[in-house]
């Protein structure tokens, strides 16, 4: 499947119906990164799952937006040595921080506590995750 470089936000949710309509949730962290303004339209697009994978992925420890992308698909929005503030907002399998950038982007960063924010250098780069290294504690 080939993504868009427009693509601005990756996530999953469920669709439910509400007073008629069908109501798809956008979470919080995609308005207050900046991905997303409110009152503004966006095209959406909807990828089914088969069972199989949402229950890799919740093995995984990261949510659907950590998802693997194809060899051919977006370039990492990171790269190695790169300096960046990130926000931890989860915890992954063995503690680690959790940080998500663009388009649903993963950094895991060690020794980090969710609410955090703290200024990283990127160590290392992978198709679906990056690793960063806390070198600034912000207040």
């Amino acid at each position: 499947m080939e993504i868009s470089e427009k693509l601005l936000c990756l996530f999953s949710a469920d669709v439910r119906e509400e007073d008629g309509e069908y109501v798809v949730d956008v979470p919080r962290r995609e308005v207050e990164t900046g991905s997303l303004e409110p009152g503004e339209t966006y095209r959406v697009a909807l990828i089914s799952r088969s069972e199989s994978e949402a229950t890799e992925t919740a093995d995984e420890g990261v949510d659907a937006s950590a998802s693997r992308a194809d060899d051919d698909g977006p370039q990492p929005p990171v790269e190695p040595g790169e300096m960046r503030y990130v926000e931890i907002e989860d915890l992954g399998k063995q503690g680690d921080g959790i940080a998500r950038v663009e388009r649903g982007y993963v950094i895991i960063v060690p020794d980090t506590e969710v609410g955090e924010r703290v200024k990283i250098e990127v160590t290392e780069v992978k198709s679906n995750f990056a690793v960063g290294e806390v070198v600034e504690e912000s207040p």
